[in-house]
């Protein structure tokens, strides 16, 4: 494992746990730290095949290219991940946005697969 996929994944761990704890006083914020988790996976994973991106859409993209679209991971998990993005827009940025806390545990828990997922690939 590469460096920077180390401390990639460390950041998943330390954004998931950041999630849980706003829950259910903070749903906006635990889903926004909970898509952050999913982020920092797609990024490990990217990373390990030496490929990084300095914007959200470029990591979103490449992570359907070579995981998704190939098969090596389940397309879902991109839809997830992109599905996540969109609602971690709406909690920072969207004034009447409503993020419930079923929105956040749902963030929580696709994380939780998609880093089983990671495992067992």
């Amino acid at each position: 494992m590469k460096a920077i996929t180390d401390v990639l994944l460390r950041k998943a761990d330390r954004s998931i746990a950041v999630a849980k704890k706003l829950l259910p006083s903070e749903a906006d914020f635990a889903a926004a730290r909970a898509y952050y988790a999913m982020f920092y996976i797609a990024e490990a994973l990217l990373a390990e095949r030496d490929l990084r991106f300095s914007k959200h859409a470029g990591v979103h993209s490449a992570f359907g290219e070579h995981f998704a679209k190939t098969g090596l991971m389940d397309p879902k998990y991109h839809r997830w991940l992109v599905t996540a993005f969109a609602k971690r827009i709406a909690a920072d940025y969207g004034v009447e946005a409503e993020i419930t806390t079923n929105d956040g545990v749902r963030s929580i828990s696709r994380h939780m697969i998609f880093l089983l997922a990671l495992a067992i690939s």
